[in-house]
């Protein structure tokens, strides 16, 4: 091959230019080497303007098929809540566009597939931001059960309870996470979705799964308790508890890992240190999180799009992360 040329920058538009792209992900399009922010849109064209301005971007538009079908954009991001994802990833396929979609990947497996299918029919890659794969202290949990610290592992149980959020009682304007319609479910759909696809990618596949569900504070539409048990390929089992309407001193985010020769104790969202318990005794894991939390995924969704390495969250995994979702609360199928 000898010294190759450099290769183009892939140039990237963001559809839905909202709070989850301010700090979260948006950056990473610009910092990552060899990428570049070049269009973003929002349907409220100052609310565009506004982000275009603010993040340097040089274009920003009113219309997705607009930014979809310029000829500047080689990628698309998709960061509007999940009834839109199906649809604009459909348009992006069938522009020719390699996508990378926000989580959950949609509000129903059925949807997934129809996703996979168009960039598939279209044989254009689909990734999406399930970015805890990448992150360094989930790495670290993964390596962990993969280097047999704490033996064959038996079970997985997962508990996460929060007090409402402020605008869960403003009935007249309720988050989009807390309407089905939008979001699929409520915020099991949107922070369990994290933890099942979490799961996947260190057990593998779930194999079988059911669950129960409950709406007791009656806030929203949505169901604010869930139930779980499930079974990965590999003959792990696994429960879950989710329940969104606690007192505040009753707030648990907490995940063990246990194993023939110990277990492994993490949390999901707050900033807790790993700790592993064996015959042996106890240690922790402390590991910074990047200020951007989805660069060190989006920079394997650039490395696979640049040929050099694979995104380990493509929309065949995160189907599945749907497809477990939906079994759980009976919306499956």
């Amino acid at each position: 091959e000898g010294d190759a040329l450099p290769m183009k920058p892939i140039r990237w538009g963001i559809i839905g230019c909202g709070q989850v792209t301010e700090v979260k992900s948006g950056p990473a399009f610009q910092k990552i080497e060899g990428s570049q922010l070049v269009a973003v849109m929002r349907r409220d064209a100052a609310k565009a303007e506004d982000y275009a301005r603010r993040h340097r971007v040089p274009k920003w538009y009113a219309d997705a098929d607009r930014l979809i079908n310029d000829p500047d954009v080689d990628a698309v991001y998709i960061a509007t809540p999940p009834d839109s994802h199906c649809d604009y990833t459909l348009r992006a396929a069938a522009a020719g566009k390699p996508v990378y979609v926000d989580k959950p990947m949609a509000r129903r497996y059925a949807e997934c597939l129809q996703m996979i299918e168009a960039c598939a029919a279209a044989g254009v890659p689909l990734f999406v931001a399930y970015y805890r794969r990448c992150l360094p202290s989930f790495v670290k949990v993964k390596e962990l059960v993969d280097d047999g610290a704490i033996g064959d592992v038996r079970y997985v149980n997962v508990t996460l309870c929060y007090p409402p959020f402020e605008p869960d009682y403003d009935a007249n304007s309720l988050p989009w996470r807390v309407k089905p319609e939008v979001a699929g479910g409520g915020y099991f759909y949107d922070l369990a979705s994290h933890q099942l696809d979490f799961f996947d990618y260190v057990f593998g596949p779930i194999a079988a799964a059911g669950g129960v569900t409950a709406n007791h504070a009656g806030l929203y539409p949505a169901e604010d308790a869930v139930c779980a048990a499930f079974q990965f390929e590999s003959g792990v089992i696994g429960s879950g508890t989710w329940c969104f309407t606690v007192p505040r001193n009753l707030r648990v985010d907490r995940t063990e890992i246990v194993g023939h020769k110990g277990k492994i104790m993490f949390s999901t969202f707050d900033s807790q240190p790993i700790i592993v318990e064996t015959e042996h005794g106890t240690g922790q894991f402390v590991l910074p999180k990047p200020e951007h939390v989805q660069q060190p995924l989006i920079h394997t969704v650039m490395e696979q799009l640049r040929g050099r390495g694979s995104c380990p969250s493509t929309g065949v995994s995160a189907a599945r992360t749907s497809r477990v979702m939906d079994e759980i609360t009976g919306h499956w199928p």
